[in-house]
Parts: C-alpha cells; structure tokens; sequence
C-alpha cells in the first residue's frame, strides 16, 4: 500500500516520515499515476480545505479513487459546523472535565497528532477527539466557563503551525501510526479485502462467545477476508477496513450506533446497519411496523399517561411491560397485580414518554430464528429457566442467575410457520443479521421481536451447520464487498 502525504508545496515540508510518499496537492489532482494507483491511502496535509480549494479538492477526488483520504469531506464539514462542536463538547464533557480539572488557567490549547498529544496525560482526550474528527494533525482549544471546561474550538493545523520542538514527536507519531496500518496488512500474503469485528472484551453476556468469534475469524480468511477484532477506542482505523461486523450489543446512544454510522458514511459494508439498529432496538417501532404489515404479535398497546387505565381492559393481567430499547430480558417484566402494574408503568414513564404492554403468552420455550440476506440460516429453541417466565432469569441487580437450555434444528426441521414469519418479519427491517423471536401457540405464529444483533455462540446456534454458519455469513460479507467494488451495491 502506498501512503501519500498530500501537501501544497513539498519544498516547505519540514518532516522527514520514513516509508510515506510526500507530493504536492496538484501533483495529486493532475498526475494521472497518482488515479492509477488503487492501493494508494491519502493523507491530505493541505494549508487550506475551504470549499472548492485545492485542499477540499484533494479529499474530494482521493475519495472518488477510493484512496479513503484523511480528512475526508464529511470531516471538513464537521469542523466548520459550531453545531457539531457544541453537541460533541455536551457528550464528551465528563472526559472534558477529567482531563482538564488541573489547570490553573482558563483556557487550554490541546495539539493532536496522529490522535496523540506530547503530553500522554491528554492522549485519551487526543485519540477521542481523533476519532470524531479523523484528521492528521489538530488544534482544539478548551475554555472554562463558570468552573467548567468546554470545547471552544477544534480545526485542521498544516504542518507550518507544528513548534519545532513537537518536530520529532510528530514524525514518532506518524511513524508508529503508519507501521501499525502495514503490520495487519503483512498477516496474510495476498489480501483481497479486510473485515473489522467490533468486540467488547469485558461485556459479560457479548452476542458471540469466544470460540464463536475464532471460528469467524478462521472463516473470513477461508474466504478471503483479513480479518481483525477492534475495539471501541478504534474508529479512527475505521477507513483502514472494507466491512465492519459489529459483534458487541448495540443501542442508539451508544458508541456501537456511532461505529456503524461512521463505517456507512466511510463507505464500508456494516452489519448492523445503522438503519437496522434504529429500527429494531425501538420496541414501540417494531410494535407500529408488524401491526401495520399484519405480522401477527401478542396483543399489544402503545402506552403512555393518559391510556394507563385501559391496560387492565385491554390486555388483562398478568401482562408485559417494555422499555422501548430494552435488550437481553432486561427492561422487560411481567406484572401480575394492579399494584405492580400502577407502579411499574410508572417507573417506565419517567425515563421514557412511552412504553409497551403486551398480553403474557405462557410458554415453555421461545423460537428464534436467524436470517441473514434474506434467507433463514438456524432455528433454535430457546427454553425458560426453571421456575420463571423467561429464557434467562435476572436477580435484583439485573445479572444473569440461571437460564433455560437449548436446542438447535436445521431451518427444513423447523415448523415452515416459524420460518415463513420469521422472515416476514425480518424482511421489513432490512437484509442484515436477525434473529427473530416467536411464540409459538397451536399452529400460529406471534412475533415477539426481531434482533438487529442476534445471538452467534459456538455449541449454540451454530449445532447444525458449525462452521458453514460462519462462512455463509462471511461469505455474504465477501459479495457485498465485492458488489460494492464494482458499484452494483447490495446483492
């Protein structure tokens, strides 16, 4: 991979990176060596980046010949909206307040190379502020208002604002930044394409367990893919990638929705989508979607405080009660008295302006199905734990105290109304990664859910066709990419 440092004039370039190209902004936009070269990876290092400037064009054209440039446009755009500043500094302000609670002035001006700092006290703030503002080098400055810190300011520096004392600091940081991008491409001799796994390595109940994630890995490589766990603290590599899998539970105020808005805009296959995330993590949505399409559901109302006496009438007791992104059993409760149905619509309301209630249909066990592109993958069973309404019994603290067993079937084993609903369902999401839950009474089918971020275990889900689960899935990956490539989009 050829890495090219853009900049307006070369002669004045101070920093020597080992292993980089360094050419001029119009070299760049003129030479048509530079348009050929399909594996080249830009860095645009420009004086200026104002709209229509040399700069802006040389972002603008290096994304058109896919060289993923940093900054890309949408970066550029982002630094000039005082709107985007002012929402991220809110989000970011316990970060803000930590890193910033021992200076003695008013105002401090935090340098950002390479999402670093010479000073590693700032490193954390750097690398946070590289990842949403994914340029080479930065200058963002803080004020303290009334005892607090707040991002004033953040903008693009040329290399002419570096003091010459941060000289050799910055060519470290961009050395060690560029050697970590070519020791993950070296893993395989002849990639083709590279596929990122979003992980959180300390979450207690992940969608897939370990040996699940290994056996992704092995299979993303039997089909051609380089494959890479990543982490949280990674979207600033996010254009090193040509997919991302998302393997961590998601949620819309969360940083996995970030991650896959990032990978879409970068231009990446995202599983999960961040349209499917939006749509499936909202109970009170998925309600409105399958009542509208016919998808039979358990009687269901949208409540909120002026129909909370119609509850009884209308569903009659026991019920259920959701939070609207409720996920994994928790936020969900069945209520069995008046009481506790006054008392937890009550405590649902006040963190959300409205919630669901479904009628409580008994079972012994929930299907779940998983699909992906449109097509039924396993059909498992998933049984309630002993003595509890659920699959998965919590204590008081919301941990998991014991949980109901499994069975797996092949999808030509499963009842074919399992399976055409499930897919009934799934198919108005999206053609991503779903498991859809069912309950299952008589011959009929009611729609409990449907999962943008389903359960993938190794000795679980995966008991029928072991490790062709993972290469399907890889393998769908592979087309999409390649679809992408070739401009033809989804298959």
């Amino acid at each position: 991979m050829t890495i090219l440092l853009v900049v307006s004039n070369p002669n004045k370039w101070p920093l020597h990176i080992p292993g980089v190209v360094v050419t001029s902004a119009r070299s760049y936009l003129t030479d048509p060596t530079y348009s050929e070269d399909r594996s080249a990876k830009v860095f645009n290092l420009c004086r200026s980046y104002g709209y229509q400037s040399t700069g802006y064009y040389v972002s603008l054209l290096a994304a058109a010949r896919g060289h993923k440039p940093m900054p890309d446009i949408n970066t550029i755009q982002d630094l000039k909206s005082q709107f985007v500043i002012r929402t991220l500094s809110e989000e970011m302000e316990e970060q803000i307040q930590s890193a910033c609670k021992r200076l003695q002035s008013n105002k401090f001006t935090l340098s950002i190379y390479f999402g670093r700092n010479i000073a590693k006290q700032y490193n954390n703030l750097s690398m946070r502020l590289f990842d949403l503002f994914h340029a080479p080098l930065l200058r963002a400055e803080f004020l303290k208002d009334d005892g607090k810190w707040e991002l004033n300011s953040i903008r693009m520096i040329s290399a002419s604002e570096i003091p010459e004392y941060h000289h050799k600091f910055v060519v470290q940081a961009a050395t060690d930044y560029f050697s970590g991008r070519k020791r993950r491409i070296r893993k395989r001799a002849s990639p083709r394409f590279d596929i990122a796994v979003l992980v959180n390595p300390e979450d207690k109940e992940p969608p897939s367990n370990e040996r699940a994630l290994k056996k992704f890995q092995k299979a993303a490589e039997s089909v051609g893919l380089d494959c890479e766990l990543i982490t949280r603290n990674d979207m600033h590599r996010l254009a090193e990638f040509d997919a991302l899998f998302i393997r961590e539970t998601t949620a819309v105020n969360h940083h996995t929705f970030r991650f896959a808005q990032r990978a879409a805009t970068e231009g990446l296959v995202v599983m999960d989508d961040p349209d499917s995330i939006l749509k499936c993590t909202n109970k009170v949505y998925l309600a409105e979607l399958l009542t509208r399409h016919g998808i039979p559901i358990p009687k269901t109302m949208i409540i909120h405080r002026n129909n909370i006496d119609k509850i009884m009438e209308t569903l009659g007791l026991p019920c259920v009660l959701k939070q609207p992104d409720s996920a994994f059993s928790l936020g969900v409760n069945k209520v069995d008295t008046e009481e506790e149905l006054n008392e937890e619509v009550m405590r649902l309301l006040n963190k959300s302006d409205l919630i669901v209630a479904q009628e409580f249909l008994p079972t012994t066990y929930d299907w779940r199905v998983g699909i992906c592109d449109r097509r039924a993958l396993y059909a498992c069973r998933y049984h309630m734990a002993r003595r509890h309404w659920q699959v998965i019994k919590r204590d008081k603290d919301g941990n998991n105290s014991s949980e109901g067993g499994s069975d797996t079937l092949s999808v030509g084993e499963a009842p074919d109304e399992v399976i055409k609903t499930a897919l009934k369902a799934a198919n108005l999401i999206g053609d991503g990664l779903y498991g859809v839950d069912l309950k299952q009474i008589g011959q009929k089918c009611y729609v409990i859910e449907v999962n943008d971020n389903p359960n993938i275990d190794a000795g679980i889900e995966d008991l029928v066709l072991k490790d062709a689960l993972y290469r399907e899935i890889m393998g769908i990956f592979l087309k999409r990419i390649e679809n992408k490539k070739r401009g033809l989009g989804p298959a």
